[in-house]
Parts: C-alpha cells; structure tokens; sequence
C-alpha cells in the first residue's frame, strides 16, 4: 500500500511510519521537520500554510493517516486530499465527549460543540478542535472512506508527560522506607494504550479497509491493579532495596491542600481524577475496536519500558522526592496530632 503518514517525526507518528514500513508498505512522511524512520520519503511542508499538500496531492494514496490537533491543518488536508486518497484515518481523542460520568459509553455518546476556529487559543480547547476535525474528515470522506480514533490516555516510551512513566518509576525509585504517596481513590478505571499497540491497529484499519468510529483504550484496571503492576515492574526493574513498599493512601482534601495536582503536570499524582463527573473517562466501550483487529501488549511492558525511557530523558508529572518526602512527613504528623 501507498501510505502517507501526516507528521511520522512525533511520538505516535513515527511509531506508525515505522510499523507501516516493517509491515512492507511504502510510505511518504510529510512533516516539518526532518528526522523521518529510516526507509521513509520524506516531505518538507509547513500545514499552516494553504499550500502545504502540493507535493502529495499529485499522488493517489491507499490511506492517510493523520494525528493533528488543529483544526485548520486537519481542514486543509482533507480539502486537498479527498480526491487522492482511498482512506483517511484520523487519531482523534476521547476528549470529544462532552461527558464522563457514564460507564460503558460507546461511540454515539454526545461530543462537545465543534471548536469554529482553525486553531486552539490553548489547551482547553482541545476536545472541541479534535470534534472540528473530526467533522472535517467525515464530511470529506465519509463514514465508509474513513476511520476516526479515539484514544484514551496513550502511554509507553516517549511519553514526555510522564503521565504513564511515573509510577513504575517510583516504585523503583523510593524516597521512604516503606511507603508511597498514592491517591486514594484506589477504585477509579484507569487503561493506558501503548503508543506502539495505538500505531500497529492504525495501520492494521489502513491494511485491512477498517471504517468507522472507534474509542481506542487500552485495559480498564482500577487504580488499584495499576499500581499493583506498577510496584511488580519497579521493584523487579529498579533495585532500590525496598521489596514490596506499602501504598500510603491520602485523600483529595489533604493532596490539594498540599498543592498536589490531579492527572498530569507538576507535583501531581498520574492518573488520579478526583471530579466525580469525569469518572469513567477511561471507562469506555471499546468493543468495537477490539473486533476490529484491536491487539494490546501486556500493561507491564508499557510501564517497563516507559520506565526506563523516562529515566533516560526526563520526568514530567509526578512528585520529586521533596514533595514526597514532606508529604509523608506531613501526613505522619497530621497522624500523630
């Protein structure tokens, strides 16, 4: 198949080019930068610009597989590409949902309104943008001449948020004796979709002429069970001298009076959600990718990987060891009062 791969130098792009070539596909990156796997063609476009698909839009194409943000990029390409391309297939987000209280929502559940604008004035607007383009790519290739991928939270090496990186890493890295700083929402669902299982079914939908809408998570643990697999890879990875650390549960109230953040960011703890209505955000039908060809890794590789990864390049979110350490300080106190 002739694929062209819209990015192929960022985090779930290269992933994608890469596997696409392995799998024996020729394809076209067109990105900004260089730095493109070895094996693929690489086109130089800015897609700020109107004339960003000229030098691809002389080309028939298999399928396109698109991983933007914006609006106004994803607009731009459909616009040019529709009459060049069999397929387009766009990484979308479950952010497009305009609610997460309810368990087991499908693919028809209501989205937000679509963002009118070419471009995110910040962070906030993203549901809406990824609605936009969902609409843009819909409304250029149709239901049957497109797949629209939602993903949950994607994690594995090269996840420069650390939102996935971070509790192996700790579990490996202790700064108590005996415990760690955790959440105590210990049943909330969490399920991290490896990058590298994300990129393979993308290319699997373009292979095999998947089309549809699809929420694309990986498996629904509760925080309990992620951070049981979480301990197992760093203990059995890290060789800190602590065997099997204790998880010290806190609850919302005293985390955000000590200025401890949910989810991502600095002094934050992953994947902790304390609003109620955004509960079930990763828990989420995914039937029907998985009866389309969907195939996940075990979370342990992820986490083991991601791991190490993060030990190489940095952390993200999470909790230095000073705001760990006062934290447990502050709680034993709090304790012993």
């Amino acid at each position: 198949m002739k694929i062209l791969v819209l990015g192929g130098t960022g985090w779930v792009s290269s992933h994608v080019a890469r596997i696409a070539l392995e799998s024996g596909h020729a394809v076209t990156c067109l990105t900004r930068s260089a730095g493109v796997p070895n094996g693929a063609r690489s086109v130089r476009a800015d897609r700020d610009t109107n004339d960003a698909y000229a030098q691809v839009a002389n080309e028939q194409w298999d399928a396109v597989i698109d991983v933007a943000s914006e609006p106004g990029h994803v607009r731009r390409a459909t616009k040019a590409l529709k009459d060049h391309a069999k397929r387009y297939i766009f990484v979308s987000t479950v952010s497009v949902y305009a609610g997460n209280a309810e368990r087991g929502a499908d693919e028809t559940a209501e989205r937000l309104p679509a963002l009118a604008a070419d471009a995110m004035q910040s962070t906030a607007d993203y549901g809406q943008a990824k609605v936009a383009a969902e609409d843009a790519v819909l409304d250029a290739f149709g239901a049957d001449g497109s797949v629209i991928a939602r993903p949950g939270l994607i994690g594995g090496p090269g996840d420069t948020t650390g939102r996935t990186t971070y509790w192996p890493w700790r579990f490996a890295h202790p700064v108590d004796a005996t415990h760690i700083v955790v959440p105590d929402a210990l049943d909330l669902t969490c399920a991290v979709i490896d990058a590298r299982d994300l990129a393979a079914w993308l290319v699997h939908c373009a292979n095999a002429e998947v089309s549809g809408t699809f929420n694309v998570l990986g498996e629904q643990l509760t925080l309990a069970e992620h951070l049981s697999v979480s301990r197992e890879v760093g203990v059995a990875e890290g060789g800190a001298g602590v065997d099997e650390p204790w998880l010290l549960p806190m609850p919302a109230d005293f985390l955000q009076a000590h200025g401890v953040n949910p989810w991502a960011g600095e002094k934050s703890l992953p994947l902790w959600i304390p609003d109620e209505s955004m509960a079930a955000m990763s828990a989420r039908s995914v039937a029907a990718a998985h009866a389309n060809g969907l195939r996940l890794r075990p979370l342990a590789d992820t986490l083991r990987d991601g791991m190490w990864w993060r030990g190489n390049n940095g952390g993200g979110a999470g909790l230095n060891d000073a705001d760990e350490r006062d934290l447990i300080a502050a709680w034993r106190a709090r304790a012993d009062g």
